[in-house]
């Protein structure tokens, strides 16, 4: 769900007219904060398409849009027009209408619906054997970063972003990690906290037991067996858990090496979770699937981690994903970032694009490194964000932004969980505030004005000049009604009296300057 937030302010001074003069008298503002909500669903352009300012057979191309973009649709806009269908989408900061054709909706899988998944053949597919893919979020080291684990982050995720998953990742040997002097409890505590929002948030989640400095998987075989009996037992019952047991094997580690530790550990995750899909990691940081294909496990419910950063891994390893692919091994790729291998340096976002229509096109699911302020280019947020929820365009860094777009065709959320900024007054087909709401009801109009804008923190604020006149020939108690884009909330108002009814707000005066008297203006 998307929410948008704005503080319509509406301004009244009262006049009243006579026909040689008038009397001026003020009256206290007049104000009302509203909430307005406006729903997208993402899709993907299944071919270069063209994006339209009306929704008409005649009109022309406004611009195109090549394949693979995804693009934010906004529900319940959809309008048939001769015999095609087209929908209305966000672009940027405007809205434009699309043709039915060529565009797909993308399928967003969720435990509620989709339930238990498993894999088949080379697919990850759901309880009904439909193929989904996951596309989400991995969190740095949780014994770091604990902050981020919260119900309020993880609902913006599901509802603002469209992530399906979050890999919670522990460190096993670094600083703090599980085996290197880290509270074992705390973590693990930290992790079942974090399975729990994870499911009412309506995600999956992967317990990433993250092996890096320590290289060789085998060199905390019985830390790992713990660990996976003791967190299994605690998560059994839950559909919506998935297990990686070893992040990235390195340092020479061989795929024998790993295919024995995982002959070991997997077993220990089946007593207690038996249809659970478990993700094996392959050599050199992972990047070793072709090795894998060629000897895999026997064991069913399992996939191969292929780990990129798209500033260094380029056509190279994304063709070995691909003939690994077609030799029949089910990847997944856990861990993903636009920077450098080193999670640092220059981004790539040419090449991730890459990477993502050729993960699109198979099929293959993807996690995004990382949910963190640390100061590095692959961290999604900006070092000098101190938020742990309610993320804005502006706390967002350059991998931040880029993934938001990819996973919701909109260019930032706000920090309200939405993506866009309220609209004063009727339906528009782009972003921006309207200028001037009139209306009337018999020989009574008004007419409100937008005179400012201005944004205080992440909410903007629109202020309007209100005049409403009355050239009947009796004194009426007046009434405005002001038409938003979308459904709204009242949250406040004084000095008037406010209802809401779907997407309209409606004020009347207070008892003491509701009667507009014959032909007389109430303005600013």
């Amino acid at each position: 769900m998307k929410r948008f937030r704005c503080l319509a302010v509406f301004c009244a001074v009262l006049i009243c007219c006579g026909i040689l003069g008038a009397t001026v008298m003020q009256v206290p503002v007049l104000a009302a904060t509203v909430q307005q909500t406006e729903r997208y669903s993402p899709y993907r352009t299944t071919q270069k398409i063209s994006y339209y300012s009306a929704p008409k057979a005649s009109a022309k191309a406004v611009g195109t849009l090549s394949k693979g973009k995804t693009i934010a649709v906004v529900k319940g806009s959809k309008q048939q027009v001769g015999a095609m269908p087209w929908y209305q989408v966000r672009i940027g900061s405007k809205r434009y209408y699309v043709k039915n054709a060529g565009i797909k909706k993308i399928a967003v899988a969720r435990p509620s619906v989709n339930g238990t998944l498993r894999v088949k053949g080379t697919k990850l597919v759901d309880k009904n054997g439909e193929t989904v893919q996951l596309r989400g979020i991995s969190t740095h080291g949780i014994a770091w970063f604990p902050q981020y684990i919260n119900a309020s982050c993880f609902r913006q995720l599901s509802q603002d972003w469209n992530v399906n998953c979050i890999r919670l990742a522990m460190y096993t040997e670094e600083y703090g990690g599980y085996c290197s002097g880290g509270d074992q409890k705390a973590l693990e505590d930290l992790i079942v906290k974090g399975v729990k929002y994870a499911k009412q948030q309506n995600l999956y989640v992967i317990v990433d037991w993250h092996v890096l400095s320590d290289g060789n998987p085998n060199a905390h075989l019985k830390e790992a067996k713990q660990f996976f009996k003791r967190i299994s037992a605690r998560l059994k019952g839950y559909n919506n858990v998935l297990y990686e047991i070893c992040n990235e094997p390195n340092g020479g580690t061989t795929w024998q090496q790993i295919r024995s530790y995982a002959n070991k550990i997997i077993p220990v995750i089946r007593k207690n979770a038996p249809n659970s899909v478990i993700i094996v990691g392959t050599p050199t940081w992972s990047q070793g699937v072709e090795e894998a294909a060629k000897t895999p496990l026997k064991q069913k419910n399992l996939l191969y981690a292929l780990h990129f950063y798209a500033a260094t891994h380029k056509s190279e390893l994304r063709n070995s994903m691909i003939r690994a692919n077609k030799a029949g091994l089910p990847i997944f790729v856990s861990e993903f970032g636009i920077s450098e291998a080193n999670g640092n340096g220059t981004v790539d976002t040419a090449e991730a694009n890459r990477w993502v229509t050729a993960m699109e096109q198979r099929g293959i699911g993807y996690m995004m490194w990382n949910l963190s302020n640390k100061d590095e280019a692959s961290s999604l947020l900006k070092s000098s964000c101190t938020k742990t929820a309610n993320f804005s365009g502006s706390d967002l860094s350059a991998s931040g932004k880029w993934l938001y777009r990819l996973l919701t065709g909109l260019s930032a959320p706000s920090a309200s969980g939405s993506s866009d900024t309220a609209t004063g007054g009727s339906a528009t087909s782009n972003s921006q505030p309207t200028q001037t709401v009139t209306g009337s009801t018999g020989k009574v109009t008004h007419q409100a004005t937008l005179v400012n804008q201005w944004t205080s923190g992440d909410t903007t604020f629109y202020q309007y000049t209100l005049k409403v006149s009355n050239s009947s020939s009796q004194s009426v108690d007046w009434t405005v009604s002001l038409s938003f884009n979308s459904a709204i909330t009242l949250q406040s108002g004084w000095n008037g009296n406010f209802t809401v009814k779907g997407k309209t707000l409606r004020i009347t005066g207070a008892d003491y300057n509701n009667t507009v008297a014959v032909g007389a203006t109430i303005s600013d």
